[in-house]
């Protein structure tokens, strides 16, 4: 099996790098912007799309009919849409992380449900054949998803376990001969399940580990057609409806041994590398579509009058706009730099992915919550784009992996090479004469991250101001980090509004990171900061608000009033009444 690129040691991360006080600022440069060929290439791409979508796409009468119709699937299938990231010796494309994601934007902001159409089709469901399939795997199934003659799903989730894949039921069990094995279980709300000719199945396999008898989670490549396998009905959903969403049940289905994806227990890395990529999809299609719903309210905005002047005038509204605006151009900025990572290979971006999605999916539910609102009641009406975008963007917070979840990865996974080496320190002391070289390298350590921090480099001069303001937070939050480690030790795994506070200064720092990026990249293109005005307001605007959000989530680890918010939480559980009765209930 390749190397788990969520591997901190063997593949460097820029945001692991933050726990532990390090500015990994070289894993952000260069800003991937695409050119030559490849930009050409993206232009044709996205020309295409646009043209069909306005031919064929009505994403209202699709929200209404709950469906696609056949000719709008037929026709990204005609695009080469359903191979775009699919390596070119399997007839795909062989798009970069780049185009990809960029293209899987443009379908997000045009009908989300499409873009989930797409990304569960070519981000999730034939992503672990992509990445970890065998020849013989990638020729017999993959050749069929570039072209659309299998589109591909991916059954990880189940009643009892979600964000929890330890926790599934579902189970595959091998033949006598070893030519097969037996699957059975059910996938809840499992994305194109009525469209699939192939599906990504995870299920537990028997096996004997140091002659106990274990269950270990592994993937397997399974036909949709395959006696055994049926579909439930199609979920009724608040958004994305024409997405077609359904239960998938395995009643004794015979999957050949060589359609076993990967080794038996490396079916949780695989989902895990899987998730990263549908991530980022994800946090590109919520990005462009928080984009595109804000210029529907900024047209509505220009024309509408109150008092004798368009509603845009007023500050009130601009305020919307402009604080959106900046956090649009930042998530661009961040998705696009971890799309670079990807692309460059040898990163670990799980973090990355995680930070997009999270910032991305609440910018679009804020975004269409504002919009809705600035266009006021017709915001509220059916006959108009701003509740149905609304319902559309809610599920984003949601998939592949929720936002708690996010938060909680990022913080957890941050903290395992602090608690590493804060692990072996205290076993140092435990011998100290024998290890006093270990002891004075680690107190050495402590002086010097207290006394210093790192700084950017290769940041323009224009944005000093604003970069210093970032590396205090990543000297800040590092020094939190330790704190928290040696007060809680290894009961940090359950302190998790601590664990909140790390994951929310650790996506600003990186969001406003890549802004950073990217704005010095603009500015150097257009040769100096007074023709790239545009970007320089952006990044001026985001990132010390950004370093303001960071310096409070670290702040509150150590001063805080968390005792009262579980007391709180904890007798409302407790009681099921939220809160003390108002005295007109007696």
């Amino acid at each position: 099996m390749p190397a788990h690129l969520a591997d901190p040691d063997h593949n460097r991360s820029f945001t692991r790098g933050l726990f532990l006080g390090e500015l990994r600022e070289d894993l952000l440069h260069p800003f991937p912007a695409p050119e030559g060929e490849e930009l050409e290439s993206l232009t044709a791409i996205l020309d295409s799309f646009r043209a069909f979508a306005k031919e064929k796409i009505d994403t209202a009468k699709q929200d209404h009919d709950g469906k696609f119709p056949d000719d709008v699937r037929a026709g990204m299938a005609e695009l080469g849409l359903m191979g775009l990231n699919i390596p070119e010796a399997y007839g795909g494309f062989g798009a970069s992380a780049i185009v990809t994601n960029r293209v899987f934007g443009e379908i997000g902001a045009t009908d989300p449900a499409l873009a989930v159409y797409f990304g569960a089709h070519e981000s999730i469901g034939c992503k672990g054949i992509n990445l970890f399939g065998t020849e013989d795997q990638k020729q017999r199934w993959l050749t069929k998803c570039a072209t659309g003659e299998r589109i591909a799903a991916f059954c990880l989730t189940e009643a009892g376990s979600g964000s929890d894949a330890q926790a599934m039921r579902t189970n595959a069990v091998l033949s006598a001969d070893s030519t097969h094995y037996v699957l059975n279980g059910q996938k809840i709300w499992i994305s194109n399940a009525g469209y699939a000719g192939v599906f990504t199945v995870f299920a537990k396999v028997p096996t004997v580990i140091d002659g106990k008898p274990k269950e270990r989670v592994t993937a397997f490549i399974v036909d949709a057609h395959a006696a055994g396998v049926s579909l439930g009905k199609i979920e009724q959903k608040m958004g994305i409806k024409a997405s077609d969403t359904r239960s998938v049940s395995f009643d004794n289905v015979r999957v050949p041994i060589e359609d076993r994806l990967g080794d038996v227990g490396h079916g949780f890395k695989i989902a895990l590398e899987v998730l990263n990529s549908g991530r980022l999809g994800l946090a590109a299609a919520s990005t462009r579509g928080a984009q595109h719903i804000l210029e529907i309210a900024l047209a509505y905005a220009k024309q509408r009058e109150q008092f004798g002047r368009s509603i845009g005038s007023f500050e009130m509204i601009q305020r919307k706009f402009a604080s959106l605006a900046v956090d649009v151009y930042a998530s661009d900025a961040a998705w696009m730099v971890t799309a670079g990572m990807v692309d460059r290979g040898g990163i670990d971006f799980s973090l990355e992915t995680a930070a997009c999605k999270v910032f991305a999916s609440e910018l679009v539910f804020r975004a269409t919550n504002e919009a809705l609102q600035i266009a006021g009641g017709i915001g509220y009406s059916k006959e108009f784009p701003y509740e149905q975008a609304m319902r559309d963007a809610r599920i984003n917070l949601i998939f592949e992996g929720t936002n708690e979840i996010q938060r909680a990865l990022i913080a957890l996974s941050g903290l395992q090479q602090p608690g590493e080496q804060l692990k072996a320190i205290g076993q140092a002391f435990k011998k100290p004469l024998q290890s006093i070289g270990a002891i004075g390298s680690f107190l050495g350590g402590e002086v010097k991250k207290r006394l210093s921090k790192q700084e950017f480099a290769q940041i323009h001069p224009i944005f000093a101001a604003e970069a210093a303001m970032i590396a205090e937070n990543v000297h800040d939050l590092s020094l939190a980090v330790e704190r928290a480690l040696f007060r809680h030790g290894k009961d940090i795994i359950e302190r998790q509004f601590d664990q909140e506070r790390m994951a929310n200064a650790a996506i600003d720092i990186f969001m406003a990171s890549a802004t950073l990026v990217r704005a010095t990249w603009a500015i150097n293109k257009a040769g100096s900061p007074e023709k790239a005005e545009a970007d320089v307001d952006h990044a001026k605007l985001f990132v010390p608000a950004a370093a303001r959000r960071a310096r409070r989530a670290v702040r509150a680890m150590d001063r805080n009033q968390d005792a009262r918010l579980k007391g709180i939480a904890e007798r409302a559980l407790a009681s099921g009444v939220l809160t003390v009765r108002v005295p007109t209930d007696g």
